[in-house]
């Protein structure tokens, strides 16, 4: 099985250095759909290895790291390409492919313009090679990222999905494309950097980064004050790509002005890295000083949970000229600020709910941004005052398959049991009703009261969109007089999101007997 997790890093790269051979024939129209379709192709082919990486795995060690590989690679700095998966890792790594080859697929059908609004008047549009050739480096940038073991080769794959992310906001992008391109980079190269000086703090005084044996040392050899001070580093640098509150300003902008396919992955993908880290390096390489910071990280947890929700309200009110996309964005600092609570309690209980939220949104809310992007398509806006329109626009009535798509997206992300949502915020929430030992239970308790109250701020807000967008008269005037409902390559994109978050609600021991060994191992000192 190690062969099947190289080969499934090793297809994507080698797809992306395809894309920059001129193979594809000197016509830019039949270029640019061969590179659509050779993106299909590799992604659909890694999505099938993911799959056998899947089927291969031992279910009854899934604390064990298997498909491992382990050589040395830079002797001097002692750094080793060490590769492996475990119940912590695996789902996500299904998760990235999945949606990945989902996004091809949808590309191949709907590939972004490039908007040139604010640019040059002659600027040429992006061609679909370089969106082909970026958009599989960026595959292997999130692979990498939750299947190495070593903590530089960690920050080598964080880094890598950056600059094609950075190009996908601001070539294939509309709106303040560029802007928010730029802020996205500066916040996650800065987090970055600090990040990476809690690596060197660690490794130079443990004398290795190989994260297997820093977790098994479990902060022994490591003295209080240095572990406090690395947890902080790293702490910081991932809760910029988290996004932690009050770190989350780029989201919000980058959302709004990405691709449809941005969107996705950036909700689905780019934001569990930063919580992985989290569970993979913070709890157990630096435990003391998780420890010491885990009242904080909840505090800033419950905080962002009650400020999503609050923001997502007020863009939802007539009037207020709230972008939908926008509006999605600032409910994943809600979402994503149930994972930081299950995180921050330090019990299996909460940070298994912590990774199967992490699952779940990313289901979610890839279908979510799918829906809106193609409202946005159809409609030309994702201003939730023109969706709506005076009397609704009446998608039910209108698109009714596209109406229930976005109702039953909606229900799953404000918690409804049953569905994908519920089972992640309701396990955050029981552990921060009991702590691990150290932590103030009271103090917990509240960040717990605060979620709750964020919960029913969400099912606000959702239940709000759901009735201006979906509902209302359909023979009154509304934005345009007939919308397309699915169309068959949408139907292909989007089920299988719908159909795991069902999936994923009816049977949570999927996901949680996958994960709670390794949880316990992680916390135990695995």
């Amino acid at each position: 099985m190690n062969a099947v997790l190289i080969a499934l890093l090793v297809l994507p790269l080698l797809g992306a250095a395809l894309t920059l051979a001129p193979v594809f024939g000197p016509d830019r129209a039949v270029a640019g759909r061969r590179a659509l379709r050779l993106n299909t192709v590799v992604t659909g082919a890694v999505f099938l290895l993911a799959v056998a990486l899947a089927a291969g795995f031992d279910q009854d060690e899934p604390a064990r790291m298997q498909a491992t590989t382990d050589v040395s690679w830079i002797p001097a700095l002692h750094v080793r390409l060490h590769l492996g998966v475990d119940g912590v890792s695996l789902p996500l790594i299904v998760l990235t492919a999945l949606l990945t080859f989902l996004c091809a697929l949808y590309s191949e059908k709907r590939l972004p313009g490039g908007d040139t609004r604010g640019g040059a008047p002659d600027e040429p549009r992006p061609s679909a090679q370089a969106f082909v050739g970026l958009f599989l480096l960026l595959e292997v940038g999130m692979l990498a990222t939750f299947a190495v073991l070593d903590l530089l080769l960690f920050f080598l794959a964080f880094e890598i999905v950056l600059i094609p992310m950075y190009f996908l906001i601001a070539r294939w992008g509309s709106g303040a494309k560029v802007p928010a391109a730029n802020r996205f980079i500066l916040y996650t190269l800065l987090g970055s950097a600090v990040m990476l000086l809690g690596f060197l703090l660690i490794g130079s005084k443990a004398g290795t980064f190989d994260m297997q044996a820093l977790a098994a040392a479990h902060g022994s050899g490591l003295s209080h004050t240095t572990q406090v001070v690395a947890a902080l580093a790293i702490l910081v640098g991932l809760a910029v790509k988290a996004p932690a509150w009050p770190l989350h300003s780029w989201l919000p902008d980058a959302h709004t002005a990405a691709p449809t396919v941005g969107s996705v992955l950036l909700a689905g993908v780019l934001l569990k890295m930063g919580t992985y880290g989290l569970v993979r390096v913070l709890l157990p390489v630096v435990p003391d000083g998780a420890s010491t910071l885990a009242p904080y990280l909840g505090a800033f947890a419950a905080v962002g949970i009650v400020y999503g929700s609050l923001a997502c309200l007020a863009l939802s009110r007539p009037g207020a000229k709230g972008d939908l996309k926008r509006l999605i964005a600032y409910s994943s600092v809600g979402h994503m600020g149930f994972v930081l609570l299950g995180i921050a309690s330090l019990t299996p209980v909460g940070v298994n709910g912590a990774l199967f939220a992490n699952i779940a949104h990313g289901l979610i809310t890839g279908l979510l941004f799918f829906v809106v992007g193609a409202l946005k398509d159809r409609y030309g806006t994702a201003d939730l005052d023109t969706l709506a329109g005076a009397t609704g626009a009446a998608l039910y009535g209108r698109a009714p398959r596209l109406g229930v798509l976005l109702a039953f997206a909606a229900v799953a992300s404000l918690g409804l049991p049953g569905l994908a949502g519920f089972w992640g915020e309701l396990l955050a929430m029981f552990g921060a009703f009991d702590p691990a030992d150290g932590l103030s239970r009271p103090a917990f308790v509240t960040y717990m009261v605060l979620a709750g109250l964020g919960t029913l701020l969400t099912a606000a807000y959702l239940l709000i969109v759901v009735k201006r967008v979906c509902m209302g008269d359909p023979e009154q005037p509304a934005p345009v007089a007939e919308v397309a409902d699915v169309r068959p390559y949408e139907a292909v994109s989007w089920t299988p999101l719908a159909a795991l978050t069902l999936l994923a609600g009816l049977w949570p021991a999927l996901l949680l007997g996958l994960s709670d060994p390794a949880v316990k191992h992680l916390l135990g000192g695995g």
